[in-house]
């Protein structure tokens, strides 16, 4: 167990990060990450919440800067925590999901951003615990009924 900071009290804490789990035409948005940790592995688009910034607008302001797109969150649909699951440290994720349409374009640490079929990616394919988050995706997409 950590114990808090002896000079300044404060406890450690994990890094909190969004992700952005989008459907839409039967297909799943994913980037390519550029930069490593898991460069050229598939993603959903996400990243760090700034400090001062509310999670849901961090997941909306990602989705923007990684693959052009303007979304609207639905809700959320889980957390992931695992303290070893990024090389960079302890980084809790809160996945949510996001409606959003239209031609995705790289930026920001993307490589490349695309829509995927959910059923062909591969483990192989995806950085670090993001293929759990897709199968936890189709389960979750299946509860909630037919889509588009």
């Amino acid at each position: 167990m950590s114990s808090p900071c002896p000079t300044c009290q404060q406890w450690p804490a994990p890094k909190l990060a969004v992700d952005a789990a989008v459907y839409h035409d039967k297909r799943v948005l994913l980037i390519e990450r550029g930069r490593e940790p898991f460069k050229g592995k598939l993603a959903f688009p996400g990243g760090f919440v700034e400090k001062g910034e509310n999670p849901e607008k961090a997941v909306l302001r990602e989705l923007a800067e990684e693959c052009g797109l303007e979304g609207e969150v639905v809700g959320i649909m889980e957390v992931r925590g695992e303290p070893k699951r990024d090389p960079r440290g302890h980084v809790v994720s809160l996945v949510y999901h996001v409606r959003a349409a239209g031609k995705p374009t790289a930026g920001d640490d993307a490589a490349q951003a695309e829509w995927y079929d959910m059923d062909k990616i591969t483990p192989a394919q995806m950085a670090g615990d993001h293929f759990l988050i897709l199968e936890n995706f189709k389960q979750f997409l299946s509860s909630i009924g037919p889509l588009n």
